[in-house]
């Protein structure tokens, strides 16, 4: 048995290769960029307002009051021609408007009074007030994007106006799910004496869609080896990641690792020092990598949220290790003697703004009544394990 950042170490060396894609930059939305993502113009694209108001000369606006006589109207819209200011002049202008040539000033139309087709400045401005100048945001050429970012509105919205209309992205990882268990039932199914609901399939399902990378298949595999061998041959061939749930352990009906490798597949590791979740079982085959998952609900969702999740990050070419964050530990602290033990807990700010970590109940393997509180997974070290206890390393269960 090995522990959890061997158990990690291991899997990060074994991880299959997303390939790139290029796509439209409209599509974008939730995807990790595989290259670093440029402007194809300036930001701003040309020199303009901020503000309505009048586009001057400051040379003819150094002694307030002062009248101008209105020479043109430059609206936020396409322009013929770029209008020229003449010396004495000045022009209506409004936000995002073209700056009209030989202009160096906007004066906001709260410090003028207009009167017909003319306008008096009543109050001194700098020179260059309220002006976005042409590439003052970014130079043609800038990054506006990492390789590793995801795709949020915010990005969205920042290639779109850089004129980026595509971008190389990571490909989906492909992902298929297998739920094991003569007992196990899909949801909604009417239920025999012995079985019961799956909540495995909804959970990974929900899991992999909240990180966007949703499943592309969840099937039921009777306890046979015969019906294993032919789910997992099938999922080997079409994923880059497998994922299975059950099976895993050292029962009679337990036949994923033993399939697994008869079909060609290499160990990474199988049992890790930890609670839920110790029979983890990791294999590598070809470019498919199978995570043999325990069979509890709580040990699902441990081994997704630590192992599952890192192995995505890394595939998408992202810091798993960003997701790790610090709060302080509760009074009385449940620890193992030799094991990890992952805690789901509520972690809020007290009155100094300091992360604190509220146990939960229910901490058994087969239990997920608390999740419906729970906001985080909490590392905490065994006692053999030489580290602080007085702050916790935590995940949060919905990023």
């Amino acid at each position: 048995m090995i522990g959890v950042d061997e158990a990690l170490s291991r899997i990060a060396g074994a991880l299959p290769e997303l390939p790139a894609e290029t796509i439209a930059t409209r599509d974008a939305l939730g995807r990790v960029l595989a290259a670093k993502a440029r402007t194809a113009h300036p930001l701003p694209l040309f020199d303009q307002s901020a503000v309505d108001g009048y586009a001057v000369r400051h040379a003819d606006v150094q002694r307030v009051p002062v009248t101008l006589p209105l020479s043109t109207t430059v609206a936020a819209s396409a322009q013929a021609a770029r209008a020229r200011l003449a010396p004495g002049t000045a022009a209506r202008i409004f936000t995002g408007g073209l700056l009209p040539l030989d202009a160096d000033t906007v004066v906001r139309q709260e410090l003028t009074r207009r009167k017909a087709d003319a306008v008096t400045i009543l109050k001194a401005v700098a020179p260059g007030t309220d002006l976005r100048r042409q590439g003052e945001e970014l130079a043609k050429g800038s990054v506006v994007a990492a390789a590793g970012a995801r795709v949020t509105p915010g990005l969205l919205a920042a290639l779109a106006l850089a004129g980026a209309h595509q971008v190389q992205v990571r490909r989906q990882p492909r992902i298929a799910v297998l739920i094991s268990g003569d007992e196990v039932v899909p949801h909604g199914a009417p239920l025999k004496l012995g079985q019961v609901p799956d909540a495995n399939g909804p959970l990974i399902g929900a899991q992999l869609a909240q990180w966007g990378v949703p499943p592309s298949s969840i099937d039921y595999v009777a306890d046979r080896e015969d019906a294993v061998r032919t789910a997992l041959a099938s999922a080997f061939e079409r994923a880059d990641l497998v994922l299975s749930s059950g099976g895993v352990s050292v029962g009679d009906f337990d036949f994923i690792p033993s399939v697994a490798e008869k079909l060609g597949a290499e160990r990474l590791l199988w049992k890790v020092a930890q609670k839920p979740g110790m029979p983890l079982y990791v294999a590598r085959r070809g470019a498919s990598l199978l995570f043999g998952l325990p069979g509890n609900p709580a040990s699902v969702l441990v081994n997704l949220q630590v192992y599952v999740r890192d192995a995505l990050e890394r595939m998408l070419g992202r810091d798993p290790r960003a997701r790790w964050r610090h709060a302080i530990a509760p009074a009385r602290l449940h620890r193992e003697q030799e094991k990890t033990f992952w805690l789901r807990a509520i972690v809020s700010a007290d009155a100094q703004g300091q992360l604190r970590l509220e146990t939960l109940s229910g901490q058994a393997s087969h239990m997920l009544g608390n999740l419906a509180r729970a906001n985080a997974l909490v590392r905490v070290p065994g006692m053999n394990e030489a580290e602080r206890v007085d702050t916790l390393r935590w995940l949060s269960l919905y990023d």
